[in-house]
């Protein structure tokens, strides 16, 4: 019997849609050439849903997600749109009602890619990301609105148990990777959360006798990212830090456009979701230009998750080998459209 997996695919706005369709298109194809199938369910969950309706998802949205084996997200966001409306309409509520607590951008030099500067061909980094707590919270408030005394407040929050999963994560991928986790802080000027994060951190990863701990000022950590790539190769960071510091790496890689990202539940208690980094690039919607990488990328991850790591070989080594042999869209430098980047990567899949 064919292994099959239901997978809720968002394609969003913008070039989310561009993006999510050919890349499932190339997981089908991968698919049938590795024994089992995806069963997609194509959610029309995006901007314009929220102004029709005044919601991102359908006030079931979760419950209708939580049956299947994975969420696909190509990107949203539109100008008519205010930001913090799609981010915490759509995709922060996923991230925290299925606990999707670890945010993992892996970055490297891909075949093909000219990098923000030579000798950097070595290049290979993971972000291990906390993903639902950290700066990212609704507690605080504006007061005073319209006062000349007006003002906002905005809590963080950082847990023992949030930060020491986050950690105990990082501390695993970075035994794998060297033995060395950098820990991106800012203890000397926050002075409550950050340096509580640095305990935590230094305590967990004391239960792992092959790691060890370099806590690194966020300000001079993207200064060694952009000055020397290379020395770094595993990094556990708070939500706020870890999602700025993996767009800096995947702009020292090439490209924001060839950024992979997946939000984890490790324990796979609820499904977990992959997405690329981009954004929905209203500009270039439609036009048949956008770079298909980090989604390919992302849906690579999502197979890997899966437990199909042999196809997720297989479409993570047609992709770069695309790239190797000079195919690239126009932000990459090359002129090839997003479908005919994308027929090739099928008509490479082993």
């Amino acid at each position: 019997m064919t292994r099959t997996y239901t997978i809720d695919s968002i394609p969003g706005d913008g070039i989310g849609v561009d993006v999510t369709d050919v890349a499932m298109e190339c997981v089908d194809a991968v698919a049938g050439l590795h024994g089992f199938a995806v069963s997609w369910r194509v959610r029309d969950w995006n901007s314009e849903l929220y102004v029709k309706t005044g919601r991102m998802m359908p006030v079931d949205g979760i419950e209708q997600l939580s049956t299947g084996d994975g969420i696909f997200l190509g990107a949203v966001g539109t100008p008519d749109v205010p930001d913090d409306v799609t981010l915490w309409g759509l995709l922060i509520p996923i991230r925290r009602e299925f606990d999707q607590y670890i945010n993992l951008r892996p970055m490297k030099l891909l075949p093909g890619v000219m990098g923000a500067m030579p000798g950097i061909e070595d290049l290979d980094i993971v972000v291990v990301r906390e993903n639902v707590e950290g700066e990212y919270s609704q507690i605080g408030g504006r007061f005073g609105t319209g006062m000349d005394a007006e003002f906002a407040v905005q809590e963080s929050v950082f847990t023992k148990a949030g930060v020491s999963r986050a950690a105990r994560y990082a501390a695993e991928a970075a035994a794998a990777r060297g033995g060395t986790l950098v820990s991106a802080t800012k203890s000397n000027g926050i002075i409550h959360t950050m340096p509580f994060w640095d305990e935590v951190v230094a305590r967990t990863v004391a239960e792992f006798p092959g790691v060890t701990v370099d806590k690194v000022l966020i300000d001079a950590l993207a200064a060694r990212l952009v000055m020397k790539p290379t020395s770094v190769r595993t990094i556990v960071a708070s939500n706020l830090f870890g999602d700025i510091l993996s767009d800096l790496v995947a702009g020292v890689a090439g490209s924001i456009g060839i950024a992979p990202s997946a939000n984890l539940n490790p324990e796979r208690r609820y499904p977990s979701m992959f997405e690329p980094v981009h954004g929905s690039a209203p500009d270039i919607a439609g036009k048949g230009i956008a770079n298909p990488v980090g989604a390919l990328w992302a849906a690579a991850m999502m197979l890997d998750h899966l437990g199909e790591e042999a196809a997720a070989r297989s479409l993570t080594a047609a992709f770069e080998s695309t790239l190797r042999e000079g195919m690239a869209t126009p932000d990459l430098g090359g002129s090839a459209t997003t479908l005919e980047f994308a027929k090739e990567v099928r008509s490479r899949l082993r």
